[in-house]
């Protein structure tokens, strides 16, 4: 958007001299890697162990021996190509930024010389430095912009298996709970789930009275860090995230002696409940469901996060109705898969059931795949049955997802109307890029019905069965000749 900007703004101006045209050079440090963004004649350098390399290019051509032009810039050109590389980071790196006023007119020795000193962690004049390089720079009679910036590492996020783990598990796992105990000031009222990973609790607060759902992690997986980041994760994941169709984790002010997270307390029952008592529901609630869940992953997707196990028990209806999509155990967060870490990750952690192809078979998780969940789901309320005749939990290969069969819902459930099969169909293709291109698209077509779908809805009755006009016609001739003799008796003699 600034590329453009800068770019329509320059077309006001013919002279050379004038314009709106720069430079861009940036560094984005995470975990242990920088990630360098360049374009233009501005510079960066490293300097590691004495040795000062240049990791970006100028994009200029010299046209004489003190001329050049930029050949690309922010606000030359509509189309901004920008190159990107990353950089793997130690303690002591120091990367120095500077625009062609400085590196013009000093030496990469001279540059390196004043840029040492710097290196040692005891030293801090980095601005002082600076002024310096620009000094140096225009007494060697510098006539360009003159910017630079110092940056040194001094720490980096351990990598030590040791060091994680004793960070994460800084407070126990909770005891054993049973009904009546307290733990930080909460009482444990019901027992709301409980499996191998985790348990759920309907707790209250004793000073106010405020109703909480407590997560805590199980004590089967005391030990292992990659769980317990995981567990906590869960809980940023949610905090992240401000949505009404999104279960809500709640704040709690008072220290805490035990591993553990709350949200909001939801009083209703799961969708898996609702389909089963529901088995034949009305279209237009099914729809109303199902806006209201892609309205709650739509918050997911804007925060970069997939949530990788939307299925019928991991979304809630409150009393009014209303849905909410809970479980924050399997979401893909983009920026903290990037984060460097001695811990083996868990992949994919999503119901098979569910699961979109490239979620089994390649373990990708992008927005189609969540796309994906939802189709199902909406299928199974639509006809209490799943699509591909339930085969897809079956499937390990491209041949077997290929083998299957989908069968429309409208051919179960008559009162499908032939577009939403339609804009179900689209969702449930096995390759992700034949899909609805993000949540929003999916949504509209929900909320508008398209029209395609019933003209490719009609083609196909054709093509299944190509004498169906000549019936028709034979029918309607059949009937018009019925009439005539009813209201013609003399033809009967």
């Amino acid at each position: 958007a600034l590329n453009r900007w800068l770019y329509s703004q320059g077309q006001r101006f013919s002279d050379a001299q004038k314009g709106y045209i720069s430079t861009l050079s940036c560094i984005i440090f995470k975990s242990n890697t920088a990630h360098i963004f360049h374009v233009g004649d501005s510079r960066v350098y490293r300097l590691r162990d004495g040795a000062l390399e240049q990791l970006t290019r100028d994009h200029a051509t010299a046209v004489s021996p003190t001329q050049s032009y930029l050949v690309r810039a922010m606000g030359l050109d509509v189309k901004l190509d920008v190159d990107y590389r990353s950089v793997d980071i130690e303690q002591g790196d120091l990367f120095f930024l500077s625009t062609d006023g400085i590196h013009d007119f000093i030496s990469d020795q001279q540059l390196r010389n004043h840029l040492k000193p710097l290196t040692e962690l005891q030293t801090e004049n980095f601005e002082e430095n600076c002024r310096q390089l620009v000094d140096l720079a225009l007494t060697q009679k510098s006539n360009d912009n003159l910017s630079c910036q110092i940056i040194r590492i001094d720490k980096l996020p351990s990598q030590d298996l040791n060091d994680v783990h004793q960070r994460l598990t800084d407070l126990p796992f909770p005891p054993e709970l049973a009904i009546g105990m307290s733990i930080d000031g909460l009482r444990i009222e019901k027992e709301l789930h409980n499996s191998n990973r985790s348990q759920l609790y309907k707790v209250v607060d004793i000073e106010t009275g405020e109703a909480f759902c407590m997560k805590t992690p199980s004590v089967n997986y005391n030990d292992d860090a990659a769980y317990i980041e995981r567990f906590i994760l869960e809980s940023w994941i949610g905090n992240r995230i401000n949505n009404p169709h999104v279960l809500k984790v709640a704040g709690f002010n008072r220290p805490k002696n035990y591993l553990y997270y709350l949200t909001e307390y939801i009083e209703g029952i799961t969708l898996e409940k609702w389909i089963k008592e529901n088995p034949n529901p009305p279209i237009q609630s099914v729809i109303v469901i199902i806006q209201q869940v892609l309205k709650g992953l739509r918050a997911f997707h804007r925060r970069e996060t997939i949530h990788q196990d939307l299925k019928p028990g991991n979304i809630m209806l409150d009393k009014n109705g209303e849905a909410k999509i809970i479980d924050f155990g399997s979401c893909h967060v983009k920026a903290i898969a990037e984060i460097a870490t001695p811990l083996e990750r868990d992949g994919i952690l999503g119901t098979a059931t569910y699961a979109a192809p490239e979620a089994v078979l390649k373990g990708q998780s992008l927005q189609q795949s969540d796309i994906f969940s939802v189709a199902v789901i909406l299928f199974e309320m639509l006809t209490n049955k799943l699509p591909f005749a339930g085969k897809l939990e079956e499937c390990r290969s491209k041949s077997a997802y290929l083998k299957t069969r989908y069968t429309p819902s409208y051919e179960i459930n008559p009162l499908v109307p032939v577009w939403l099969d339609g804009t179900i169909k689209k969702a449930l293709r096995f390759e992700a890029g034949n899909r609805h291109g993000d949540v929003s698209e999916f949504l509209y077509e929900i909320e508008h019905p398209n029209p395609k779908y019933k003209k490719t809805y009609n083609v196909a009755l054709l093509r299944s069965n190509p004498s169906l006009p000549w019936q028709l016609l034979s029918g309607g001739l059949f009937i018009a000749l019925c009439v005539s003799l009813y209201f013609n008796p003399r033809f009967f003699g």
